[in-house]
């Protein structure tokens, strides 16, 4: 038994399907950089994306959230797997075997928003050059048109457009990650994959870099993966939330299914470390034991069941599967059908 797609789901509703998406590195040691090994970063993800809507993507630093993004949009090279783009142009494409002139054209069409504000932007070029880059490459616009097209994507964003003329240094973090999204703009994107736009901002900033992403969702009709470990901020702009342990999904759900009904063990967890402004209503948090499994030799069977309170014989032999236990709900757990966990609702109660 595989993946599957509700059935409920056409294939025109939908912008992306991923299907045992792999990427490893390998591991080189000696003189020689013999390859020992590999670092499975991800190992065998499936997902998809309605068009319009903003799928979470969450989980512990290091457990492959912006490596799959990444390699989803084609920036990285996958090992293994499909990635199925609904491209306006040419339809339905699998992006995984394509060389890197097959992917030219497609490219405008998926985009990227970094993380970090300062580093993304090149501190030698002006405005106006960073936001015009991808037009000048893609060849889609020159001269006072070009001019043109840059002041209007900056007062998009919230910019004026006599900024044009200065340099990143000039500006602060939040202006910085407006630049960075001005410039995600500039071709007409259907895919954006948000790499934790708001992680590197102030709290204050944070809300409106959110509200900016949020209301060009909806004039600009784009689709969002926002790739974030922050629980609070995916629950606030997502539709559904992917929840990753070591290069795996173990759940996918509509965001209030998975917060408030979590099928997974390591999901339940993650809840359990919300914060609760209310004193009163705090719950002590669910502590696992050990420590997360190493992606160059996880463990047998389900690569959560060493630190899974829950965990049986069977889950340290079988892998499971990312299969739908319950309409649009997804987990990789054994005992999904059968355990009642507690989401953010419960514990706040």
């Amino acid at each position: 038994m595989t993946f599957e797609i509700p059935s409920h789901i056409t294939r025109d509703e939908l912008l992306l399907e991923v299907r045992n998406l792999k990427k490893h590195f390998p591991i080189r040691k000696g003189v020689i950089r013999r390859s020992t090994g590999s670092v499975k970063a991800v190992d065998g993800v499936n997902l998809y994306v309605k068009k319009g809507e903003t799928l979470g993507l969450v989980g512990e630093s290091g457990c492959g959230k912006t490596t799959t993004g990444r390699t989803i949009i084609r920036l990285l090279d996958p090992t293994d797997g499909e990635i199925h783009f609904n491209d306006p142009i040419q339809g339905w494409v699998n992006l995984a075997p394509m060389e890197r002139k097959e992917l030219i054209p497609i490219r405008p069409h998926m985009q990227i928003i970094f993380q970090d504000p300062f580093s993304s932007l090149d501190p030698r070029m002006t405005v106006k050059r960073i936001v015009a880059e991808p037009l000048l490459i893609n060849k889609m616009a020159s001269g006072s048109e070009l001019q043109d097209r840059v002041a209007e994507l900056l007062k998009i964003v919230g910019m004026r457009p006599e900024y044009m003329s200065r340099y990143p240094h000039a500006f602060s973090g939040g202006q910085r990650q407006r630049i960075g999204i001005a410039r995600a703009l500039a071709l007409n994107p259907k895919l954006i994959v948000c790499d934790e736009p708001v992680s590197a901002l102030d709290v204050s900033i944070q809300a409106q870099v959110l509200n900016l992403l949020e209301d060009l969702q909806q004039d600009l009709n784009l689709t969002y993966i926002f790739v974030a470990h922050d629980l609070s901020v995916v629950e606030h702009i997502s539709d559904r939330v992917a929840v990753m342990y070591v290069g795996m999904l173990v759940e996918q759900a509509p965001t209030d299914k998975l917060y408030y009904t979590p099928k997974h063990p390591y999901t339940e967890a993650l809840m359990a470390a919300v914060p609760k402004p209310d004193p009163r209503k705090r719950d002590r948090p669910i502590k696992l034991p050990g420590e997360v499994a190493n992606p160059a030799n996880p463990p047998s069977g389900c690569y959560f069941h060493p630190r899974c309170r829950y965990a049986k014989e069977i889950c340290s032999v079988e892998r499971p599967l990312l299969l739908e236990v319950e309409p649009e709900h997804f987990a990789a757990c054994h005992f999904a059908k059968e355990l009642n966990l507690r989401g953010v609702v419960a514990l706040n109660q």
